[in-house]
């Protein structure tokens, strides 16, 4: 294969502003041929921005499946449909990159991955955060020993006043949760990830809604409607893995705290440590003293230069098409996904029953 045939299904923010001007921006390995969403005036658009000449246009997904030319398809929809239309897409021959979280319920992510080993085709969720240049050093340091055994690290994803008041975030039904399962699953992803540690042991949670009845609230996108939000506004967790590692995470959309911190991943190893509070730093001992090193990603202060860069998504993207046209593995290991699904489920779990979730046999072995 030359060049990927993709379909989009879900033309929405996250395609339109993520998926599709990555996919464009790779237009010799791959052509956008067909479009689906439930608002017709969104697929058209889409296809006239991002399609080939002739792109087709659907309202219904299971008509696009049927289209045998399309090697490849991105869910671009609302959570609580990733699972049966990214199992529909396997079962059709397609490889199927769906975007973040891998599903509503932990248990509709194992069936997504169960449809992958099944069918052979390649599943991949976008967590395009470890695309990072941070995110991404941070891993080939852990890789190359830096940092030791890490054993305990914290995962940030905390807004001030940032609640999404479009689409379906703010509904239950349609998300399953709101900013842990939106924010919080990108800096859980980068942690584990970093620590290449999917082995969980227990969970605790805490899920609060404070906030969401408020009126004038001061959020960046404008009010929200307290009518309409069903989600929690903030969630935190604390993880034991089975090695006794520990992971606390934290995550909201409104939070009345100083200093925000989202998409960032702080990891603390016998031999040294990282985190991304002020760029990326590095910390260690060296020669019998305290050192950190902080990492200059930019062009260097060279004068009208801007420097080269690929964005997050872009990279993934590219990685994404390497694996199908080149047969590498997927970046994102739908099994790495299931873990990451089912510590948040956990993490809602305990939050409503008050009791710490105990991960049983089968669970958490990406």
């Amino acid at each position: 294969m030359e060049k990927c045939r993709v379909g989009i299904i879900g033309c929405g923010g996250i395609a339109t502003g993520k998926h599709m001007p990555a996919l464009k921006k790779q237009h010799r390995r791959a052509e956008m041929v067909a479009f689906c969403d439930i608002i017709l005036e969104k697929a058209q658009e889409a296809a006239k921005t991002f399609g080939i000449e002739g792109a087709k246009v659907y309202t219904d997904y299971r008509a696009l499946l049927e289209d045998k030319t399309i090697d490849v398809v991105h869910v671009c929809t609302p959570n609580r449909s990733h699972a049966e239309i990214s199992i529909a897409a396997m079962e059709a021959g397609k490889h199927v990159m769906c975007e973040k979280p891998m599903a509503k319920t932990a248990e509709e992510a194992r069936m997504m991955a169960e449809a992958a080993k099944r069918t052979g085709m390649k599943l991949s969720i976008g967590y395009q955060n470890r695309c990072t240049p941070e995110v991404w050093t941070m891993k080939r340091a852990a890789e190359a020993g830096e940092f030791g055994e890490i054993y305990y690290a914290k995962a940030h994803a905390v807004r001030r006043r940032a609640v999404p008041t479009w689409g379906v975030f703010l509904n239950e039904y349609e998300q399953g949760g709101g900013p842990l399962i939106d924010i919080g699953t990108h800096a859980l992803d980068m942690t584990l990830w970093v620590m290449n540690n999917y082995k969980p042991k227990m969970v605790v949670g805490s899920v609060f809604k404070k906030l969401g009845d408020q009126t004038e609230t001061g959020n960046a996108w404008g009010d929200w409607n307290p009518a309409e939000y069903t989600v929690e506004d903030s969630a935190f967790g604390f993880i034991t893995m089975e090695n006794g590692a520990t992971i606390s995470l934290e995550s909201s959309w409104a939070l009345n705290i100083a200093e925000p911190m989202e998409a960032r991943t702080t990891v603390c190893g016998t031999l040294g440590g990282a985190d991304m509070m002020d760029g990326l730093r590095f910390n260690k001992v060296q020669y019998g003293y305290q050192t950190i090193t902080k990492f200059a990603m930019g062009p260097g202060g060279v004068a009208f230069y801007d420097g080269t860069s690929e964005s997050p998504a872009d990279k993934d993207c590219r990685l994404w098409l390497d694996a199908i046209l080149e047969d590498k593995e997927v970046i994102v290991k739908p099994e790495q996904a299931l873990v990451i699904s089912e510590i948040l489920e956990a993490i809602y779990v305990s939050g409503k029953t008050g009791k710490p979730v105990y991960f049983g046999e089968g669970k958490g072995n990406a």
